[in-house]
């Protein structure tokens, strides 16, 4: 029995974070939201699943779980390559419920509230597996390993750079180079300011303790965000002609801009639907198969809203906004480009993990 389930409370930290990261430490709970000074730390557990199993962790069909939150950014990018990829087959998904608990992550959408393939009820019981009494908080993305039931890793950062590049014997028939290795030095300079300017820093805005910090961040997030729009004015894509990692990882942000970060972020300079280049890059990802598919609206706003309470103490969700929009034509395809590059789109969501009504436009 893990120490979730002999009552033991040990705080849940959401989008990557640990406890150090301004979302509440392990006493104080889901309270301690946005009440925290904001630092973000690398994950802790940085093995690797390689082709070479050079950490101990061999490429091998059906024998990992990865564990998501459609609510979470930074395991929505992992849920994006999964797809795009077609590692559908190969690594099985778990999907934790948006609303976590003093306890963590909890799989309380599944029958009696504990995942169907792990057995277990929080994600705090693979954390426990692979190291007691780790002081931590419990993130997602995670792959566990199915037969041992141990985490494997935690590492957002590297667990998608993984699935392009180590999980080629499992990709699918006309999957897409999302890490070109001709482009790789490109593609990480602009994920490193993505990442700091606006993945991160609407984070650094929403929880800043004071109004220099929040002012200091937004200016950030917004003079990126300008940039980006005019990098993305003449060219479909934000590296060469096709989808790469860096639109993934730009995409997961803007996607929850204007439901989550305009408002209860304050990053409220003006709308990602008001920016005519960045709205329509947007929707053409969206639109795209294995991008928009992968959205759950309904989680992402319960998330932020109800779990957040240091900043919405009320944990009222808005009703807004609409989210026709995100449907309409784009006409970015004026700008050539080619999606897949030399392969296909991903087929049909698998039986099982489509998005509710509820989350979708």
């Amino acid at each position: 029995m893990s120490r979730t389930d002999q009552g033991r409370s040990r705080h849940s930290v959401s989008d990557g974070y640990n406890d150090s990261d301004g979302n509440g430490g392990s006493s104080g709970g889901n309270t301690e939201y946005g009440r925290k000074a904001f630092t973000r730390s690398r994950s802790h557990f940085t093995d690797r699943i390689t082709a070479d199993e050079r950490d101990g962790w061999p490429v091998e069909a059906g024998r990992y779980r990865l564990v998501v939150s459609r609510a979470c950014p930074w395991a929505s990018r992992a849920v994006v390559s999964r797809r795009l990829l077609g590692l559908e087959s190969a690594l099985s998904l778990a999907i934790a419920d948006p609303i976590q608990d003093d306890r963590s992550w909890r799989f309380t959408l599944d029958p009696d509230g504990r995942d169907p393939v792990l057995g277990i009820r929080y994600l705090s019981e693979a954390y426990d597996a692979r190291e007691t009494g780790y002081p931590g908080g419990v993130s997602v993305p995670a792959i566990v390993d199915v037969p041992s039931g141990r985490l494997v890793t935690n590492d957002f950062r590297q667990i998608t750079l993984d699935f392009a590049t180590e999980w080629t014997a499992l990709h699918r028939p006309g999957a897409p180079d999302l890490y070109p290795e001709g482009l790789r030095d490109e593609i990480d300079e602009v994920m490193a300011d993505v990442y700091h300017d606006v993945n991160n820093g609407v984070y650094r805005a929403g929880f800043a303790k004071r109004q220099s910090e929040y002012e200091e961040a937004c200016a950030g997030v917004f003079r990126r965000l300008e940039a980006l729009s005019k990098r993305l004015a003449d060219s479909r894509y934000l590296v060469g002609d096709t989808l790469t990692e860096a639109d993934i990882r730009l995409f997961t942000t803007l996607v929850r801009f204007d439901a989550v970060y305009h408002g209860h972020f304050k990053c409220n300079r003006w709308k990602l639907a008001e920016d005519p280049v960045l709205w329509a890059y947007a929707r053409d990802l969206y639109q795209t198969p294995g991008f928009g598919d992968t959205v759950d609206f309904d989680h992402i706003k319960r998330h932020y809203y109800r779990v957040h309470t240091g900043i919405n103490p009320t944990r009222i969700v808005p009703v807004g906004p609409d989210l026709a929009g995100w449907l309409t034509p784009h006409h970015r395809q004026e700008l050539g480009g080619r999606p897949f590059g030399d392969g296909t789109p991903p087929g049909p969501v698998p039986a099982g993990e489509e998005v509710p009504a509820t989350g979708r436009p």
